[in-house]
């Protein structure tokens, strides 16, 4: 995975998060991501629940609609994830701002059809939204669920509003929200 594209150079430098291991840490944290695809010459964006598990992101889906058919036509993705968002207000209205800590990045999709794999990827999904325990599934229930699996290519970090000492002591944690 490389951390970013010559292209792609942020604008404010100065939140710019180079520390691999903050981005993963605000991907295993982040509750959802959002997604964007093309859909010919329409952009179409997505909330999904996600889980990240080996440098990659894994995504829960019905296995039919517009963003299961545009995959099948165009692999490539973009999805964005953030943690720690608050308003940061202020006495004057254009002084107002906002906490947190963000990553962009892209990736290529697949889907994962191996009953195995997507055992230990829903295992991970029942981890991170319902906590520890012992899962098990129906073939039935695998067979059904879509999962996708997202190789990412290029990955930026953004922390507006947090010294470097809170953003690392943030992220060291657990999740706030399990």
């Amino acid at each position: 995975m490389r951390l970013w594209a010559q292209h792609l150079a942020m604008r404010r430098q100065d939140k710019e998060i180079t520390d691999s291991s903050l981005l993963s840490a605000i991907l295993e944290e982040a509750f959802a991501c959002r997604i964007g695809l093309a859909d010919g010459d329409m952009p179409y964006v997505v909330p999904m629940n996600f889980v990240y598990s080996g440098g990659r992101l894994y995504l829960h889906s019905a296995g039919e609609g517009r963003k299961i058919e545009i995959l099948k036509r165009n692999n490539r993705i973009c999805f964005e994830a953030e943690t720690g968002v608050a308003l940061v207000r202020s006495e004057k209205a254009c002084d107002f701002s906002a906490r947190y800590l963000s990553v962009i990045g892209t990736g290529t999709a697949s889907f994962v059809t191996d009953l195995p794999e997507k055992s230990r990827v829903i295992d991970r999904f029942m981890e991170k939204y319902a906590g520890p325990g012992a899962w098990s599934y129906p073939e039935a229930a695998l067979r059904a669920v879509t999962v996708i699996c997202v190789d990412i290519e290029t990955l930026t970090g953004k922390a507006s509003g947090y010294t470097e000492a809170e953003m690392r002591r943030r992220l060291t944690g657990r999740p706030k929200w399990v």
